[in-house]
C-alpha cells in the first residue's frame, strides 16, 4: 500500500515539474525584428542610464546589481546588464535593427554559446553579449559602452575639453 502511494505522489511530482518546465520555455516571448512594429513592442528610449542612443526591449529589466556607470569630464560608460523571457535570436535581431536605426555601425558578430555584438559610432563603442537563459533562467543582454567625450569636442591648448 505505501509502495502505490509512494508511486503515485511520484509520478504527480514528475508531471507537475514537466509542466512547469514547458510552461518556462513556452513562455520565452519573441520580439518583434523591427523595433517600432506595432506587433512587437516599442524600444525604451534611455533605459541605458543616460545613453539614449541604446534601445532596450519593454520585455528585459535591469538587472541593478551587476550593472554599473562612469561619468567624468573626459568619460562616459558602463556595463549595463538586462535580463527577460525573450528568444535570443529574436533579441539579436531587435538588438541590431535598434542600433541601425539610432546610426551605429555594425562592426562585428560572433557567436558559439552566447551571441557577442560589436558596434561604433564617433567616438562611441558598444560591445553586447547575448546569453541564453536555462528552462528557469532569463535570457541576458550585458553590453559595455565607451564614450570618449574629448574625441568628439576640439580641445584647447591646455588639453581641456572644448565644445563647439
Amino acid at each position: 500500500m505505501k509502495k502505490n502511494i509512494l508511486s503515485t505522489v511520484t509520478c504527480v511530482a514528475m508531471v507537475v515539474l514537466a509542466l512547469t518546465m514547458s510552461s518556462c520555455t513556452m513562455n520565452k516571448g519573441s520580439l518583434s525584428s523591427s523595433p517600432g512594429d506595432a506587433e512587437g513592442l516599442a524600444p525604451i528610449p534611455g533605459n541605458a542610464g543616460d545613453i539614449l542612443d541604446i534601445n532596450v526591449p519593454a520585455e528585459m529589466e535591469m538587472d541593478r546589481t551587476k550593472t554599473m556607470g562612469i561619468k567624468t569630464e573626459s568619460f562616459r560608460g558602463g556595463v549595463y546588464v538586462y535580463k527577460g523571457n525573450v528568444s535570443m535570436l529574436s533579441l539579436k535581431d531587435y538588438m541590431v535593427q535598434s542600433m541601425q536605426g539610432n546610426k551605429w555601425k555594425q562592426v562585428g558578430e560572433t557567436s558559439a554559446k552566447d551571441i557577442m555584438l560589436a558596434f561604433v559610432k564617433p567616438s562611441k563603442t558598444c560591445m553586447m553579449i547575448i546569453s541564453e537563459g536555462g528552462p528557469l533562467s532569463k535570457t541576458s543582454l550585458a553590453f559595455y559602452v565607451t564614450i570618449d567625450q574629448t574625441a568628439a569636442t576640439s580641445l584647447n591648448p591646455f588639453g581641456e575639453a572644448v565644445t563647439q
